[in-house]
């Protein structure tokens, strides 16, 4: 049969005389119980306690990651916007050196610069960096279209001002023009399709625009002459020279020497007849020099 009292013996340390206390089972029962709901409520408030604490440092780490985020986000927005600036004036730098290349406008509206405080939202001001990083690669897009299409329209220019003569074939001065003018051969007024320029024998004859040599060959009015293929519709015939130092299909530079002046063929001394045509049509060649 199980007891209905317990003893309980005190023992003072450095006396000899103990005590005694009797408790009855149902009290030890809840004194257990209740020994047993304190050290439960002393763990959980202990745990509580700890979990404070973390959680109130995990806070902390948060907020200092959220000032540093929104502090690079600042920081990043304004880096954006000095971009934006910049390309509204590569923008505007793309218009000027269209119009000056005679071409038409972009499409495409120059882009406008935009600023202002940023919002208290870190979603609205992470929508608003992505939104300004949007605007710029399109503006980048629409720069780099043009840039190759600058590119094409200057290739084309320096081209055509390459093939274009520019400069008097040969020193000496003018004796004949071009248009209407009366025969050196006593056959009344006739057609001058160039340019007479008078100098010493054996002067050197410079190409006025690169090319490439059509024709080398000794005829019976121009005599030894030489004719360049510039493109772009643009030819120059030299006649009466003494020698000739290119070939056929030679290609020459603005500034090469390609003959020398001479007295062959139909001459009363010793010239250059010079002429520029222009789809196979005779120009003055004063207006290329």
């Amino acid at each position: 049969m199980p007891a209905e009292k317990y003893s309980i013996i005190v023992i003072p340390e450095g006396h000899r005389r103990t005590r005694r206390f009797q408790v009855k089972r149902s009290w030890a029962r809840f004194l257990a119980a209740a020994l047993v709901v304190a050290v439960l409520t002393v763990g959980g408030l202990v745990y509580h306690c700890c979990r404070i604490h973390l959680d109130r440092a995990e806070l902390q780490r948060l907020r200092a990651e959220r000032r540093d985020y929104r502090q690079n986000l600042r920081l990043m927005a304004g880096q954006l916007q000095a971009l934006q600036k910049e390309m509204v004036v590569l923008a505007n730098n793309d218009t000027k050196v269209r119009l000056m290349a005679n071409l038409a406008e972009p499409a495409d509206k120059v882009p406008v610069g935009i600023g202002g405080p940023l919002d208290t939202d870190p979603a609205v001001e992470l929508s608003g960096v992505q939104r300004q990083i949007d605007e710029i690669r399109h503006s980048i897009d629409l720069r780099r279209e043009s840039l190759e299409e600058l590119q094409g329209a200057l290739n084309d220019q320096r081209s055509l001002f390459a093939a274009k003569p520019s400069i008097k074939p040969v020193k000496g001065w003018i004796t004949s023009g071009f248009g209407l003018r009366n025969s050196p051969f006593g056959k009344g007024r006739k057609m001058h399709h160039g340019l007479d320029i008078a100098a010493r024998t054996g002067t050197p004859v410079l190409a006025p625009a690169d090319g490439v040599v059509k024709r080398v060959r000794t005829a019976s009015d121009y005599g030894k002459m030489v004719v360049i293929d510039h493109g772009y519709g643009y030819q120059t015939l030299y006649g009466h020279n003494s020698k000739v130092f290119v070939k056929v299909g030679q290609r020459v530079k603005r500034g090469d020497r390609i003959s020398a002046i001479g007295n062959t063929g139909r001459s009363t001394g010793p010239h250059l007849h010079y002429e520029v045509r222009l789809n196979g049509v005779p120009v003055n060649p004063r207006k290329f020099f």
